[in-house]
């Protein structure tokens, strides 16, 4: 349908049809009732919601609008007796203006002989099926109206009667206890899944450094030990930065494993996505390491700094630096952001790379949140830049 608050729910509704409508319609209606108790999936519960009501009321069409946070538009819409084809030919998705926009301003079951006779109605858009009377009831969730369940249509071509709107408003009601129940569900299994990655965090840092470690430790002993045959000795030392890279790659990836904060602002991902935004002007992907819980400390302000820091390094490295690769890491030590960016092509006292507006930028960034920046001649070739910011 495309003829497209706040509030609490109506006080006084009666919540089931009469009984003089006969018990295999209050048995269908205990029916639909149950399955929308049974703590489905919220996308197959809200589908179930309309088409149940559909059904009841005799209606041919049916749809759920759920409201955005604000509550004044719709930010879904659920529908049921239009099939896929014609959905996609209409287009946008309505709104929530005219006449689907009456619950929003005005949260209480309406019913309407003809919709199109209604002062707020819109009509319809290009391809829509044509739309006569009108049954509209608010869901509400936790006493906060969560949507609104339109039906068009009424089988036989009458309108919408009192009982109708009264099993409307009961599924409606329904509803809204199973959609709190969905969210509760919903929200049990994300704290499972917290568990687990604690618990995975946990083993990881209780056995598998500290066996590295110990790995590590032996290592040393026997490469003292090797100090008379130069090539033994030279190997065990690379076993030993090997095991090194390997230990600060799972403390990364436990770091990872807890959900970040609320104020953080997914450095980690925004990094490598900015890695392969800068991947064709390089001619290559840049690497990147990250040390320490960079997401749950990194706060979304000084995310937008690295950020803007690292994209112009990049950019550099792309203009002027003409080298086979570039690095990037990122690093929270001793209460403090430590962001480096190294390349092996030609230096900073190369004319190319001299002054320039960008490099005047990142110093700029790292006054502004008391830190450091300096560009400086890598070990063997290249530019060194580092960036540094003290955390919050």
């Amino acid at each position: 349908m495309r003829t497209g608050g706040g509030g609490g729910p109506p006080t006084t509704v009666r919540a089931m049809p009469d009984v003089a409508a006969g018990p295999k319609q209050l048995r269908r209606l205990l029916d639909a009732v149950t399955g929308l108790g049974s703590g489905l999936d919220l996308d197959v519960l809200l589908h179930r919601l309309v088409a149940s009501t559909v059904e009841l009321v005799d209606a041919r069409y049916g749809a759920l609008g759920v409201l955005d946070p604000s509550r004044t538009h719709l930010s879904a819409f659920i529908t049921v007796g239009i099939d896929d084809e014609t959905v996609a030919r209409i287009g946008e998705p309505p709104k929530g203006h005219g006449i689907l926009g009456l619950l929003i301003v005005d949260p209480t079951p309406i019913r309407l002989p003809d919709l199109n006779r209604h002062p707020d109605s819109f009509g319809f858009p290009p391809e829509h099926p044509p739309m006569t009377s009108f049954l509209g009831a608010p869901v509400f969730v936790d006493g906060v109206v969560y949507g609104n369940l339109y039906l068009t249509d009424k089988a036989g071509g009458g309108p919408f009667t009192e009982d109708d709107q009264e099993v409307a408003v009961a599924i409606a009601a329904a509803a809204g206890t199973a959609i709190a129940n969905a969210r509760l569900h919903e929200r049990t299994r994300e704290l499972e899944l917290v568990e687990d990655r604690d618990r995975i965090a946990r083993e990881l840092h209780d056995t598998v450094i500290q066996r590295l470690f110990a790995t590590g430790l032996s290592l040393q002993g026997a490469a003292r030990l090797a100090q008379p045959i130069p090539d033994l000795a030279a190997r065990i030392e690379s076993c030993i930065d090997d095991l090194d890279l390997v230990v600060r790659q799972v403390r990364s990836s436990i770091f990872e494993l807890h959900p970040p904060s609320v104020t953080s602002a997914g450095l980690r991902q925004q990094l490598l996505d900015l890695g392969d935004d800068v991947a064709d002007a390089l001619g290559y992907a840049p690497t990147f390491t990250f040390d320490g819980p960079v997401d749950a400390s990194v706060t979304r302000e000084l995310a937008g700094h690295v950020l803007a820091v690292v994209g112009e390094a990049l950019a550099n490295v792309a203009r002027h630096a003409d080298s086979p690769t570039a690095s990037v890491r990122v690093r929270v030590v001793g209460g403090e952001l430590e962001v480096v960016v190294t390349d092996e092509g030609r230096g900073p006292g190369d004319g190319r790379r001299a002054g320039g507006r960008g490099m005047t930028n990142m110093a700029h960034r790292a006054e502004q949140v008391g830190g450091r920046f300096a560009v400086e001649p890598g070990d063997a070739a290249g530019t060194r830049v580092t960036w540094q910011a003290p955390l919050p």
